[in-house]
């Protein structure tokens, strides 16, 4: 049976410090979003034909939220996670009657919800810029979902990983980001030569935002059963990794 008590100590914990850093953890992301409509959505948006009957600033909207969510996902959970090991408290999470599966709960936990609540707020900024019309609600709070849970787990994995502070950033920066800018963010993949269709599809980030963006517009890139399967996978994959993990206590107990 999962001790409630103990999730919901790690998860207020963590919400607590969010709020401490506000400006950091919210404010910071909205400010930045606000910069690309003001860049991509009004100089050259306003240069650019509407594209599957969208116009440009609106069809960034999902592509945007899905971006920061992203990134904000595993920076909040890797930083997470990194902190109490950098400082050594996590022996004190460690040596407490709790188990591995509510230590996740509480850290995830208060990294999707930060993440999900930095999307939202971006969505209702969005509405500022362009209109917004969103035609499956469900489908949107779901993707919204589960991309927070699922790069929050893989933000775990890379703050259990990491021993510095440049290792917690490598990954991020140097392959996350760059396959997000990548996926679709400002632009539909069809737009692309038929070669570079294909290589595109490699970039798993491509699956994330063609979902998202047809939960607003009901128009994708790629299949939304596909998409669905490719988020899943992932998923899956992340939590037999953390399980893998908490298994020979990698990095946890040394």
């Amino acid at each position: 049976m999962i001790n409630l008590r103990a999730v919901g100590a790690i998860y207020n914990f963590e919400m607590a410090r969010t709020f401490r850093t506000i400006g950091q953890s919210i404010a910071s992301p909205v400010i930045s979003t606000c910069l690309y409509f003001v860049v991509f959505g009004s100089a050259i948006g306003s240069r650019i034909d509407a594209i599957n009957g969208v116009s440009y600033g609106a069809f960034i909207v999902p592509g945007l939220i899905m971006l920061t969510v992203l990134t904000q996902s595993i920076s909040n959970a890797s930083f997470g996670i990194y902190f109490p090991r950098f400082t050594r408290t996590i022996y004190e999470v460690l040596s407490a009657p709790i188990s591995y599966v509510e230590i996740l709960l509480g850290y995830v936990g208060a990294a999707a919800t930060k993440s999900m609540m930095v999307g939202i707020i971006i969505l209702a900024t969005s509405a500022l810029f362009v209109p917004l019309e969103i035609q499956h609600p469900f489908y949107m709070l779901c993707f919204l979902l589960l991309t927070s849970i699922t790069f929050s787990l893989f933000g775990f994995i890379i703050g259990i990983w990491a021993d510095g502070f440049e290792k917690l950033q490598l990954i991020p920066m140097l392959i996350v980001t760059p396959l997000a800018f990548l996926g679709g963010s400002f632009y539909s993949i069809k737009m692309l030569p038929p070669l570079w269709q294909k290589i595109s599809l490699a970039n798993p980030v491509v699956y994330l935002i063609s979902g998202f963006r047809w939960s607003f517009y009901g128009a994708a890139d790629v299949d939304i059963g596909f998409s669905l399967c490719m988020i899943g996978f992932f998923l899956i994959s992340c939590i037999a990794i953390v399980a893998r993990i908490f298994k020979t206590g990698y990095r946890m107990k040394a």
